[in-house]
């Protein structure tokens, strides 16, 4: 499973304890290399010494590395300029300068590491302790006994450090989760989560209860588990970023399964079939691909007493457009059906896996 428990801990805390930030920018620039050293020996019984200059430091790296203990780029967003030390200037008596440490720059794992000017994708880490080189140091000059030769026994010259590389960088997370939730607001995304997972999202009677992804083990059986994420704020012009939609469709693009949650509540006053196509329609928008993702049909709050006929349209609705896709009625309030859409939601995963 590619998200320990500890990240988990920290995105089900993100609302209470810190702010969820997804995307920056910063400037990142590794270090100067020393340069090298003129320098002759001058001893008192050696009148004829050669050159002893040595040669100068490697400039500091600046490395990312993933870390599943970090579920949030908010460090980043208060730091934006990281730079590495310079390399030491070499220095006589065949003395090399020291090479400047590297600069670790830390992020949660599943960051998109982007050129800010061109968007170009520069790494991706995917893995707790996963490194990626953003600027190598420049390299230190040589000093001038490197330069020394039969021909040449008193070069009077050095070079200079190389100067290190710099650039503004895009930094982009995307959750790592098995299985995405989608649907509309209201549709019980929240509720469905925090019945089969410890995590405990804010759920109310009013759209956009949820503003940042929520994450959840889900246990099946004695180390059997998978990733769920509820993914909050997608609806019909969510790709152009009407909603929270377009900030975080980028969340389901790594999950395996889609769960497409559906509302059969006159309540909320949804209709089924129209929020079916407006969803997949927004997926396909947004990527041809996440359009193409495994879907389970998930129609929610069955326990209502207008549930029942709505189900039955819908039902025939799929068989009319020849979709053949997996449908679950649940109920998250009563926990009806939970059992049942887990058992097949870690199969499905199961064999997905092993394509």
């Amino acid at each position: 499973m590619e998200v320990s428990i500890s990240l988990l801990f920290f995105v089900f805390l993100a609302p209470t304890i810190m702010k969820f930030i997804d995307e920056v920018k910063i400037f990142v620039s590794s270090g100067h290399g020393g340069r090298g050293c003129v320098s002759f020996r001058r001893e008192k019984f050696i009148p004829r010494g050669g050159p002893n200059g040595g040669d100068g430091g490697r400039g500091g790296d600046v490395v990312f590395i993933g870390d599943s203990q970090l579920s949030t780029l908010l460090d980043l967003r208060y730091q934006q300029q990281y730079r590495a030390g310079e390399g030491e200037h070499g220095m006589g008596r065949d003395k090399h300068g020291k090479d400047a440490e590297n600069l670790i720059v830390r992020v949660p794992v599943g960051t998109v590491i982007k050129e800010f000017e061109t968007g170009d994708v520069l790494y991706d880490l995917t893995h707790d302790g996963e490194r990626f080189v953003a600027a190598r140091g420049g390299i230190g000059g040589k000093g001038n006994a490197f330069f020394k030769s039969a021909t040449h026994q008193a070069p009077k010259f050095a070079q200079p450090g190389m100067p290190g590389e710099e650039n503004w960088l895009q930094l982009e997370l995307k959750l790592l989760a098995d299985v995405g939730l989608i649907g509309f607001p209201n549709v019980g995304k929240s509720t469905l989560i925090s019945k089969i997972s410890a995590s405990k999202p804010k759920i109310a009677d009013y759209p956009f209860t949820t503003l940042t992804p929520n994450l959840g083990v889900v246990r099946v059986r004695e180390s059997q588990n998978f990733v769920v994420a509820d993914i909050p704020g997608i609806i019909e012009g969510a790709h152009e970023g009407h909603g929270l939609g377009l900030k975080f469709l980028k969340h389901v693009e790594r999950t395996s399964l889609l769960l497409h949650l559906l509302d059969p509540s006159d309540f909320t006053n949804r209709d089924m079939i129209n929020d079916y196509e407006v969803l997949n329609r927004e997926l396909k928008l947004y990527s041809a691909s996440l359009a193409k993702r495994p879907q389970v049909i998930v129609v929610n709050k069955m326990d209502l007493t207008e549930a029942p006929e709505k189900l039955k349209k819908f039902e025939a609705y799929l068989k009319k457009k020849r979709k053949k896709v997996k449908l679950f009625p649940i109920s998250a309030a009563t926990g009806s059906g939970i059992k049942e859409l887990i058992s097949y939601t870690f199969d499905m995963l199961t064999e997905l896996k092993t394509k």
